[in-house]
């Protein structure tokens, strides 16, 4: 447990952005899921998709180029 007064700030931020960093994955994790589901293969979920995905990389909950190959695989599915 955090003993000086520096650490138990350290510890509460870290468990904000925990919150935020989870709320971020899920949304991504969300937006893709629907563009991958037979039904959801259209523009609008593939731009709402890439939002969440670049929403994420600039808050740097993913790697930027993480970012790209997950828009990259999206565009192909889509494309079939």
């Amino acid at each position: 447990m955090a003993i000086t007064k520096s650490a138990k700030k350290a510890l509460r931020q870290s468990k904000r952005r925990k919150v935020f960093n989870e709320r971020r994955m899920r949304a991504l994790r969300n937006a893709v899921r629907l563009v991958r589901s037979g039904e959801g293969k259209t523009e609008a979920n593939l731009s709402a998709a890439y939002k969440a995905i670049d929403k994420a990389a600039k808050r740097g909950v993913i790697k930027k180029n993480t970012a790209a190959r997950k828009k990259s695989q999206l565009a192909k599915l889509l494309k079939k």
